[in-house]
């Protein structure tokens, strides 16, 4: 569905990729005020680079939005962004190759975004990732991007998704239990031992926190986590 306003459209948008190559995602975030994530959306993508998750975000985001109306673009992609207001001008004149002679990478991508920034006033604003005191609207991005190259499922404002956990090393709300040696292994509900797998691939609990590859995880009422999350929460 196109995002149709009559003001000035502030957005971010955000790719991730679990590996790199590896699970990846993308995500977009819009603004009415500039500050609260007013709608979003974000998908799966499979395994793919985390350059291809960016253009994706970038695409996702332009093809959303009222093309009659001013766009803002937050991002922290130093890739993505010169792609498409540094490089592509001389690209373009070069038949879609480098300076160096090589075919362009991820071209379809460029061209679908260069189709869509056609006679569209787009400002683009680089935000660092990752910080303290960081752009709202990229580290919204950041999160639903990066969940959903975890789980690999869609999620948005319009699904009634709610809102992508906290980054990784976000203090969790409320729990600071932690399981010791000697402690008893999580229980379902109904009284028996909850199951614990070894992660397939890399994810985020509940509580914020990431699991890697190959860590133990076990059921919550909320997806897949750590076992100690869900004594927690059990508790």
């Amino acid at each position: 569905m196109i995002v149709r306003m009559r003001e000035r459209v502030v957005a971010a948008c955000d790719g991730a990729s679990k590996g790199n190559p590896g699970p990846a995602g993308w995500a977009w975030v819009i603004s009415d005020d500039r500050t609260a994530p007013a709608r979003w959306e974000a998908g799966p993508l499979g395994r793919a680079t985390n350059n291809v998750a960016e253009l994706t975000a970038l695409e996702r985001l332009l093809a959303a939005t009222d093309p009659d109306v001013p766009l803002e673009v937050r991002m922290d992609s130093q890739y993505a962004m010169k792609a498409v207001t540094t490089w592509l001008p001389g690209w373009k004149r070069n038949g879609w190759k480098t300076s160096a002679g090589k075919p362009v990478a991820n071209q379809e991508l460029v061209v679908r975004i260069d189709e869509l920034l056609d006679g569209r006033d787009v400002d683009f604003r680089y935000v660092p990732a990752h910080q303290v005191d960081g752009d709202p609207l990229n580290d919204f991005a950041d999160r639903a991007a990066s969940q959903a190259a975890s789980v690999q499922q869609p999620a948005g404002s319009d699904l009634g998704s709610p809102e992508p956990p906290p980054s990784p090393g976000t203090p969790p709300a409320g729990n600071t239990r932690r399981r010791t040696a000697g402690a008893k292994a999580p229980r379902r509900s109904g009284g028996g031992p909850a199951r614990t797998i070894k992660a397939k691939f890399p994810g985020r609990c509940v509580c914020g926190r990431s699991y890697a590859a190959g860590e133990a995880i076990t059921k919550n009422d909320q997806g897949w986590g750590h076992p100690e999350c869900r004594t927690a929460a059990a508790g």
